[in-house]
Parts: structure tokens; C-alpha cells; sequence
């Protein structure tokens, strides 16, 4: 061997699948090598592409290509292994062994289906040289060669019955199958390894639809995972509100019950004072009495009798009395009111529900951008900056007004989406005709074709109609919802947390597309800072 290939062991051109040396040497992402026949295989067996060596799995199959260079060296190795004759490798497990040799077996290079027998290179040698046994029909090694010979006539095995379908040898074709039809074994051979092209082939799209199959159903558990877990958070949510609901329901029944022995015990207390009052006017006059009736002065006692003969002027207490508090049909009460509470917030719930089934994913668009505004990269934030960027003067661009548009529209059907207006004190919110006038003032209302609602100041909240209609809400918006219905001509505003309706327009003639229109307002040096944030939709229940 050269001094290069020296330095190589056979082990170091082993494939670790067959075990065997390089057949078209390919080399995985990962650096490992293999045949490429034995990894296709390898692949096509399994569900995930991973390397056998390292585990590392590759998410679409690589394309493999022979590596000539390993390529080049495993054939110089198998040259210069195959041209020392003298270092012959015995046969290993699996391998087909020479039947001639003693002691060790080498592996055998040929089988002779005349004799029957598998020789190593020495023990072929005279196959090759002898004309005797020059005609003899070698084939690669193969084990039990006796199984290829015709039991009858002791022949080999050289032709196909088709008409039944079984390997037969000369004889059998002229005695025992003569009228039958045949073919050479190497013709039905190409055929029916054809066939079972077609059936791998088969097979293979087969496990390639299994596999399509097992990636569809792990999309289906991860679509179930996340929906159960966006149902567990809202069931959260809603039972939550429904708890709150009770506790302050049962907080009520028990002050009004409270409330009431409180009545009964100042009435008590009031009548039990005034009675006290009166018995010691009484035990005052009883004093009196009896000093009296034991003087021994004739006239004083005559004197004071007029004005201590009769009692003190006192109530008649007959019929007073402390009735206790009823509080039958209390609790049947509070319970009554408990359901029509929580039926009203179902109602709400069911209704946000109905109209987040039209959510779309609104995005801002930058073209309709006034020069102050602060986009974010995604198109779902929006800020005013108080500092004018230098952009392009398009027709599409507000330039007076802090204002923009989504980029999706609406001409018919209907549509949802829900913004976030935490921490802001100003903003703008609705939708607007396409012909909306955005270079200089932006006045907004419904006789100008926007439907809008707006907080100023931090909780005066309006909906611009006509006239406008002051709103009080019950609690400040964190996150608004709108909605459109194009052919009702209904623009509706939420208060999605609370699952309240904020405000509804009616009657609206629609004759134009309809944008989402946004507006964060100034800043205020900071005070009104955050952005106005478009959400993705979570159905409430």
C-alpha cells in the first residue's frame, strides 16, 4: 500500500449500517459518512430524518451527494487490498465462507452452480485458468447453492414457468413442462424486479402519506392544545366575573339583613331609653309621695297633696312593641336579582362573542401616517412623537391631524378588531370613508362620513353623532372592540374586559370603503405616551 493509505484501517472506510465498505460514499450536514443506498434506506424506514451517529435531526431529507474524495480513497483502499492476495480476509458473520478451505474460511469470491461449491481467490483460481472448468457458471457468493439445483434432474435452476409460476431446470422444460411457456430466470428477473420497483414505490408514498398523516394530526393536537388553553384562560375570566357577581350579590343580602336588625335594635334601644326615662320620673314622684304621706305637718301635706295625688303624665305603652324583622323571602330575592344580574352579563358575553367571530388582522398603514407618528415594525403600535420625520407627501398621508388608517377596508359584510388604550388619556378610535379629508383639518362625526368615539382628559368619553352623546361608563376601558356591519349600517364600540357595549351608530348610510382609523393624539410631554396597540382577537367565551 502507498504510505498514505497506510496510515488508513479498513474500519475507517466501514459503513456503520452495513458494515461494510463504501458503496457511493455520501456525507450527512452533520459530517458523518455512509452509503448512500444505506442511509436513503435508513430515512425512508423512519419517520424523522436523524443522523445514525449523532442523533441530529434534519426537518426536510438533505440532498446527498457521493463524496468524491472518500469516494477516490475507498477505491484506491479496495485496489491496493484486493492486489495483496496474501492478506485474504476471513469470512465474517453473514458472509458467505470458501467450502474448500481448512481451518480458517476465507470469504468466498465466487459460487459454481455446477460443483455446487463457493471459492475463495485461491481456491477460484483454477475455474479461471482450466478450459475444463472454464464453462462452469459462476455467479457471487451465495450460501446453500444446493437450493438452486432441480431436485428431479439434479440441474440448475435456468428458466421460469410462467404457466406455473416456479424456476425449473433444461430438463424439466422439454419432460415435465413442455407445452408450458418460458422465460430465462434473468427475464422474469428484470420483470419482476420492475414489479417491485412499482411496489417500493408504492410503499414509499405510502409511508410519505403516513408521515404527511402523523405531521397533520400533530397539528391538530397542537391547534387543541392552544384552543384549550385560550378556553381555560377565558372560562377563568368568565367564572371569575360570575364570582365576583355572587360575592357582591351575597355581600348585599347580608347588609340588607344587617341593615335591618340594625333598625329593629335602634327602635329597641330608643323605646328602652324613653321607658327608662319614665321610671325614674316615676320613682321621682314615688319619692315625693312617700316623704309626703310621712310628714306630721298638717299644712304642708295639705298644701302639696293637689299637685302629688295623681302620677306623673306618662305614654301609654299598650300597645308598643318591638316587632322582630321579617326576612322571609330575602334570600329568594337577592337570589332572583343574583340571575337577572347574571343573565345580563351572559347576554353581554354572548353578544361580544358573536361579533368576535368577524375579528380580522387589522395592520396600520404607514402611507396614511401623519409625519409625527411612530409605527412599530409589526404595524400594531402607534405613538405620537412631537417630532415631524421627513416623508413623502402622498395624497394617502394626513398632514395636520395625528391620524392613520388601517390597510384593510371594508364594502360589504362585516368586520371586528380590538385596540388597546391602557395608560393613554387621549385617543381617537373608529372607522372612516376612503374619501376622509386628510390634508389640513380632520373634523370628525358621523355627517362627515367617520363614525368615531374619544376619551379626553383622562375620562370624559364621547361619541361623535350627530349631535354628539357624552358617555358615562361604569369603568374606563383597557381594550375597545369595533364593529362593523356594512349592509346594517351598524358601527358598535366595546368594552372588551367588561364585555359591555360602549356605544352603538344606527342607520348609517355606507356608500364607500371603510378603513379602521386611529388616532394616539399629542403626547402631552409624555403624559399621553402610549401607544394605541391593535390586539389579537381572544373570544371572550
Amino acid at each position: 500500500m502507498s504510505a498514505a493509505s497506510c496510515l488508513l484501517s479498513e474500519d475507517q472506510f466501514l459503513c456503520s449500517i452495513c458494515l461494510d465498505v463504501f458503496t457511493d460514499p455520501v456525507t450527512t450536514p452533520c459530517g458523518h459518512n455512509f452509503c448512500k443506498n444505506c442511509i436513503n434506506e435508513h430515512w425512508n424506514s423512519n419517520v424523522q430524518y436523524l443522523c445514525p451517529l449523532c442523533k441530529e435531526v434534519f426537518y426536510t431529507k438533505p440532498d446527498m451527494k457521493v463524496n468524491t474524495f472518500i469516494s477516490e480513497m475507498v477505491s484506491q483502499f479496495r485496489q491496493e487490498a484486493s492486489s495483496s492476495s496474501s492478506e485474504q480476509q476471513a469470512a465474517k458473520p453473514g458472509e458467505v465462507p470458501c467450502d474448500v478451505c481448512t481451518g480458517t474460511k476465507l470469504k468466498a469470491l465466487k459460487s459454481c452452480l455446477v460443483c455446487l461449491t463457493s471459492y475463495c481467490e485461491t481456491h477460484l483460481e483454477p475455474h479461471l485458468t482450466a478450459l475444463s472448468l472454464k464453462r462452469h457458471q459462476l455467479m457471487d457468493p451465495v450460501e446453500n447453492l444446493e437450493d438452486r439445483m432441480c431436485m428431479k434432474h439434479d440441474k440448475p435452476l435456468e428458466l421460469f414457468c410462467k404457466t406455473d409460476q416456479t424456476c425449473v431446470c433444461m430438463l424439466c422444460s422439454v419432460l415435465d413442462h413442455k407445452t408450458h411457456e418460458f422465460v430465462p430466470l434473468k427475464e422474469e428477473y428484470e420483470g419482476k424486479k420492475a414489479e417491485l420497483g412499482k411496489t417500493e414505490a408504492e410503499i414509499q408514498e405510502m409511508i410519505q402519506k403516513r408521515r404527511l398523516k402523523i405531521q397533520e394530526i400533530k397539528h391538530s393536537v397542537d391547534l387543541s392544545e392552544e384552543a384549550a388553553d385560550r378556553e381555560k384562560a377565558e372560562g377563568v375570566q368568565v367564572f371569575t366575573a360570575l364570582m365576583e357577581s355572587v360575592e357582591r350579590s351575597l355581600n348585599e343580602l347580608i347588609e340588607t339583613i344587617e341593615e335591618k336588625q340594625r333598625t329593629t335594635e335602634k327602635q329597641a334601644e330608643d323605646f328602652i331609653k324613653e321607658l327608662e326615662q319614665e321610671i325614674s320620673e316615676l320613682k321621682k314622684r314615688s319619692s315625693e309621695v312617700e316623704k309626703l304621706s310621712h310628714s306630721e305637718d298638717h299644712l304642708h301635706l295639705l298644701l302639696n297633696f293637689p299637685s302629688l295625688k295623681a302620677a306623673p303624665p306618662t305614654k301609654d305603652w299598650t300597645e308598643v312593641s318591638v316587632r322582630p324583622s321579617s326576612y322571609e323571602g330575602t334570600v329568594v330575592k337577592a337570589v332572583a336579582q343574583l340571575e337577572e344580574t347574571l343573565s345580563k352579563q351572559m347576554k353581554k358575553l354572548l353578544e361580544l362573542k358573536r361579533v368576535q367571530q368577524y375579528a380580522v388582522d387589522v395592520t396600520l398603514d404607514p402611507d396614511t401616517a401623519h409625519p409625527n407618528l411612530i409605527l412599530s415594525d409589526d404595524g400594531k403600535q402607534v405613538y405620537e412623537s412631537n417630532m415631524k420625520k421627513n416623508l413623502p407627501k402622498n395624497p394617502e398621508r394626513f398632514s395636520s391631524c395625528p391620524c392613520l388608517l388601517g390597510k384593510q377596508s371594508l364594502s360589504s359584510g362585516r368586520f371586528y378588531f380590538e385596540v388597546q388604550v391602557k395608560e393613554k388619556t387621549k385617543w381617537t378610535l373608529g372607522v372612516a370613508r376612503e374619501s376622509i379629508n386628510r390634508k389640513g383639518k380632520v373634523t370628525l362625526g358621523t355627517q362627515y362620513a367617520n363614525w368615531t368615539i374619544w376619551l379626553r382628559n383622562g375620562n370624559e368619553y364621547k361619541a361623535l353623532d350627530d349631535p354628539s352623546v357624552r358617555l358615562s361608563l361604569k369603568s374606563q376601558p383597557q381594550k375597545v372592540g369595533v364593529f362593523v356591519d356594512y349592509e346594517e349600517g351598524l358601527v358598535s364600540f366595546y368594552d372588551v374586559d367588561a364585555a359591555a357595549l360602549i356605544y352603538s351608530f344606527t342607520g348609517c348610510s355606507f356608500t364607500e370603503k371603510l378603513y379602521p382609523f386611529f388616532s394616539p393624539c399629542l403626547n402631552d410631554g409624555g403624559i399621553n405616551s402610549a401607544p394605541l396597540i391593535i390586539c389579537p382577537v381572544n373570544q371572550t367565551v
